[in-house]
């Protein structure tokens, strides 16, 4: 009995210590987020989306023309609205002064700046004719009012905004 409580011991220890590889490995550093779309470093993580810790707290786009461009689209019934794409698109709508034409909107807050290249508007036309709608292009004119009217509205946000900070 006393012979075998020894070799019982070395045989538990050399089995045990044919477990471990002997090398011990240093932990991998973290690279930084990964795309989830290619794998590779330098992407947003899928927790960025909607999470209240996302980077420096911002939106993907300028939140002034984006709150500006929904108040001034907003007579106009919304069909979809993408705030991380930041994009804004409209059913069709007819001008209750032309009812043989319709108007549908789409609107693209593409920077993170209160600038006029961050905005841009698509005014995509349809007129009635026998009964059935077709396509009348684009309206341009109406296109850049409705720039100017996002990026005025904006401003007016902004300064609505910086007066009640300091008062």
């Amino acid at each position: 009995m006393k012979k075998i409580l020894p070799l019982a011991l070395l045989t538990a220890g050399l089995v045990l210590s044919g477990c471990g590889n002997g090398s011990t490995t240093t932990p991998i550093e973290d690279e930084g987020p990964v795309s989830f779309l290619t794998g590779k470093t330098g992407g947003l993580k899928i927790s960025d989306f909607g999470g209240s810790d996302s980077g420096d707290g911002n939106m993907p786009v300028n939140a002034l023309l984006w709150r500006a461009a929904l108040d001034i689209t907003s007579f106009v019934p919304l069909d979809d609205v993408d705030t991380f794409g930041g994009t804004i698109v409209t059913e069709w709508y007819s001008l209750p002064d032309r009812p043989d034409e319709r108007i549908k909107l789409t609107i693209f807050v593409v920077g993170r700046e209160l600038r006029s290249d961050a905005i841009s508007a698509r005014v995509y036309v349809q007129k009635r004719v026998g009964g059935e709608w077709s396509q009348a292009g684009r309206d341009s004119d109406l296109e850049i009012k409705i720039e100017n009217l996002i990026l005025t509205r904006a401003r007016e946000i902004r300064a609505s905004s910086l007066t009640e900070t300091t008062d």
